[in-house]
């Protein structure tokens, strides 16, 4: 996952505008090229999406719910162990968890049943959290993530709706020292982190859609829009566009046979505003 925070980077730049850059040449043979969606939307406390998975392989990284400060979502790894990461990152551009201050580090707040948590290094750092979970191709799957501004800190909160409980599990909450930042830049993305050049042979492929995120002033607002971005590697075996048979919600592909026939990179796409849509129901509420 070492590329992660540099893909971050990335789609907050195409979100202000920015630009591509260079193409880095060292990933190309090696790695499918990573795909995101980057979501114009205003600053928010809670921030919900779903995920369906069309296509998968060892050692992919489907993200949901990303933000500045941290992302959330399904991983499969390269043994094939399937799973659900959150993740937070401390202030700083180091790489080495050791070196971070102890009041700049990433604290745990909460910890559920059967969660996994530690510190991680090497594309930034900060706290992550592990939740094992067989999630399936098809089956549609719910993610919210919660933010509060304590002082000089945030306090981020992981859930995933748990369908075979039918009910709302709280991973995980992380507080990390942001100055009071709660969830900007908001993007999903899908990423081969295998990249052992028989994974690119691979085609991921998932749809993201019916995602919402709430104001500070307690509105509901859908997220309509998305921009088709990309990291650096040159490959052009990548796709994105709006579900046709559903129009609801768009969908990432990229490496095997995928051509780039739909929507080009850089380009916005927008739902239907007409098409029915609704916050689900039950949401847990935020924490006190």
């Amino acid at each position: 996952m070492r590329f992660t925070r540099l893909l971050l980077l990335c789609t907050l730049a195409f979100l202000a505008g920015g630009s591509l850059g260079r193409a880095d040449e060292s990933l190309k043979g090696i790695a499918c090229r990573s795909v995101h969606l980057g979501f114009p939307a205003p600053t928010g406390v809670e921030f919900y999406n779903e995920v369906t998975i069309e296509q998968s392989a060892p050692g992919t990284y489907f993200m949901v719910c990303g933000w500045s400060k941290g992302y959330f979502g399904m991983q499969e790894l390269g043994n094939g162990k399937k799973l659900i990461l959150f993740s937070v990152w401390d202030p700083g551009n180091q790489d080495d968890p050791k070196t971070v201050k102890e009041d700049l580090q990433v604290k745990l707040l909460h910890k559920g049943e059967g969660v996994r948590v530690g510190r991680f290094g090497g594309e930034g750092t900060g706290g992550q959290s592990f939740f094992n979970y067989d999630w399936k191709i098809g089956q549609t799957y719910r993610f919210l993530v919660m933010a509060k501004a304590i002082d000089k800190r945030s306090e981020y909160s992981g859930y995933f709706f748990h369908p075979e409980q039918n009910e709302w599990k709280h991973l995980v909450t992380f507080s990390t020292p942001t100055g009071g930042t709660l969830l900007n830049g908001c993007y999903s993305f899908v990423e081969d982190f295998k990249r052992d050049k028989v994974s690119t042979t691979k085609t991921r492929r998932a749809q993201f859609g019916n995602a919402w995120l709430r104001t500070p002033e307690g509105q509901w607002q859908p997220i309509n829009k998305a921009r088709f971005t990309a990291d650096a590697n040159p490959v052009v075996n990548i796709d994105a566009g709006i579900v046709q048979d559903r129009q609801d919600r768009f969908f990432l592909a990229t490496g095997g046979d995928i051509e780039n026939t739909t929507v080009k990179l850089r380009q916005t796409m927008e739902l239907d505003a007409k098409q029915e849509r609704w916050v689900p129901a039950r949401l847990p509420q935020p924490r006190e």
